[in-house]
């Protein structure tokens, strides 16, 4: 049996589990880590400006394929600390990243050495695990249990703290042996999937709410085989949009207090009966509850078998992930006769063929809803938006169109600002040769924006479409009800910039001063060119581009508490123009 050090094992496991990308910011107390990824040789690393911005780098990375679980890694002290928001964003979605940091040596954990912090116990209600392994024997066994929590059942981060003489121990370790641990997911049996499709056909109005968790089941073809066996049409969440196609007939549109459509939400008070797959019922996507769930029976699938019941008892609950439960559905649809549902689906079509919410706009400064519209015709079906939170996001939500999954790839549940840009990273990391477009407010941008250099540096190559309306946007109207605009604005006049014309940041300079690319617009009609320009640059220099849209100081986006009081701002648009379109 081999004799090595313990962190050497730890990065073999690493080769074995399939988890050869890591994103960190070394230390003193990591580094006998990173001197046995050095070793290895196997192991690729982004060097990250910030450790938080590795978290999310390796999230955006684990998002963006089936199977892929990104490493972020990160010394003592604080380095845990900034990975915090990290950790919270990837257990909120269900998201599986590996964090590893270093550690004070066992002896010192008590002493307050320099940059010794309990970083576990921190750490332990926003992961599956959170361990300082405290001796070097006990390396293999935490890794190899930390990739066995993280894909099983509900899937989520760990972190895995490493004091400093545990990483150096010498350990007796056979990787040759080295088994990953079976993974545990429960599954739907034949007998709930039949009274599933037997309480659905007892309705006249059926829906499908697709929730993240069929995307992280890699089970949006058997959502589409599903609707199209029982002919039900389907409301994907924002965390399960691109499960089915926008174009897809049966695709009926999102629900939900802001990023939603109004045709989703049309459809959804018309139903009569939701099956939920893979969700959460999230506050943004329900409303408030007596409103979403009036006159409707309810039918929810989750891994988790604590989310059944959490925000409303369901109906019928079973407990299952999402891929395993649509084999069982799918199985049990080809061997029934559904009750035809042509009558209800083409009402959803014409919905969803009418009520679209208008994008056409010339106004300069540019309004956001024209953005999104040259979005939809330059980048086409085949590009990856990432995004978080905000009226850009918000905005995104309703104008934009997703068309396959993991081609959305948006922090739900905690909604950091800054996220957009290392997650976006994270995703190029992954898919080099995607199209990989972020959207962000400016506040958004500003809040990580040093991670551009990070793209700079390794040639990481995106498109970051920058809303710029200098305001915090989405505070801006939520202190509507409260009759003031305070504290919310980001405009000032640079005496470097003059122009500006009092928007503050110069963006583009600051992004040239990180090795990237920027472009600034002020005409609609540009927006198509800068776009293109972007991409082009993209090609030939390999780093990130900016797309600076100067837009309207003032916005409001549509939204509103319930289902059916939501405020709509701008008229629809003309549904035989966007026919011909």
């Amino acid at each position: 049996m081999a004799r090595m050090r313990a962190v050497d094992a730890a990065v073999l496991i690493l080769e074995r589990e399939n988890a050869t990308q890591t994103f960190g910011v070394p230390g003193a107390a990591i580094n006998p880590f990173y001197s046995a990824m050095r070793a290895h040789g196997g192991i690729k690393h982004v060097l990250a400006r910030h450790v938080e911005g590795a978290a999310h780098m390796a999230e955006g990375y684990t998002r963006a394929r089936a199977g892929n679980i990104g490493v972020c890694v990160g010394t003592s002290g604080p380095a845990g600390t900034d990975m915090i928001t990290g950790l919270y964003s990837a257990a909120a979605d269900s998201i599986p990243i590996l964090c590893v940091t270093g550690q004070a040596p066992v002896a010192r954990l008590h002493k307050e050495d320099f940059q010794a912090v309990d970083i576990a116990a921190i750490a332990a209600p926003l992961t599956k695990m959170a361990y300082t392994v405290m001796e070097g024997a006990q390396v293999p066994g935490a890794f190899q249990q930390a990739f066995h929590l993280m894909r099983s059942g509900r899937p989520g981060p760990v972190l895995i703290d490493l004091p400093l003489d545990v990483q150096l121990t010498e350990i007796d370790f056979d990787i040759d042996t080295y088994e990953p641990l079976p993974v545990h997911r429960p599954a739907a049996t034949r007998a709930q999937a039949e009274k599933v499709l037997a309480m659905m056909a007892g309705a006249e109005r059926p829906v499908i709410v697709a929730g993240g968790g069929v995307i992280n089941a890699d089970a949006s073809d058997l959502l589409v085989e599903l609707a199209e066996l029982l002919g039900v049409p389907v409301i994907p969440t924002l965390m399960g949009w691109g499960a089915i196609p926008d174009d897809h007939p049966l695709m009926a549109g999102m629900v939900g207090l802001q990023t939603a459509h109004r045709y989703g939400n049309a459809t959804l008070l018309a139903a009569d009966f939701v099956l939920g797959i893979g969700n959460r019922w999230a506050n943004r996507h329900t409303g408030g509850l007596e409103v979403y769930r009036r006159g409707r029976t309810f039918v929810h699938i989750d891994i988790e078998p604590t989310q059944i019941g959490r925000v409303f008892a369901p109906d019928y609950g079973v407990v299952s992930d999402a891929g395993a439960a649509l084999i069982q559905l799918v199985e049990a649809a080809r061997a029934t006769l559904p009750p035809d549902r042509g009558v209800w689906a083409k009402e959803c079509q014409e919905r969803k063929r009418t009520l679209h919410r208008r994008t056409d706009f010339d106004n300069v400064p540019i309004k956001p809803q024209r953005v999104y519209q040259e979005m939809n015709l330059t980048f086409g079906k085949d590009v990856r938006y990432v995004s978080t939170i905000g009226l850009s996001q918000i905005a995104g939500g309703q104008f934009l169109h997703v068309y396959k999954p993991r081609h959305w790839i948006n922090c739900g549940q905690a909604g950091p600002l800054g996220w957009t840009v290392p997650a976006a990273l994270g995703v190029a990391v992954a898919d080099p040769e995607a199209t990989v477009v972020a959207l962000s407010g400016d506040y958004d941008f500003q809040f990580m924006i040093e991670e551009l250099a990070v793209g700079a540096q390794f040639n990481i190559p995106f498109l970051q479409v920058l809303v710029n309306n200098s305001y915090l946007g989405l505070i801006r109207q939520a202190q509507r009800a409260f009759d003031m605009d305070f504290q919310v604005s980001l405009a000032f006049d640079n005496v470097n910039a003059p122009e500006l014309g009092g928007y503050g940041v110069d963006h583009v300079k600051v992004v040239e001063g990180l090795g990237c690319k920027a472009i600034r617009v002020h005409e609609p009609g540009e927006l198509a060119g800068a776009f293109e320009e972007a991409r082009k640059i993209m090609e030939d220099l390999r780093v990130p581009v900016v797309v600076e849209v100067i837009l309207e100081r003032v916005t409001n986006i549509a939204m509103g508490a319930d289902l059916d009081a939501i405020t709509e701002f701008e008229e629809v648009a003309d549904a035989e123009i966007l026919s011909r379109g």
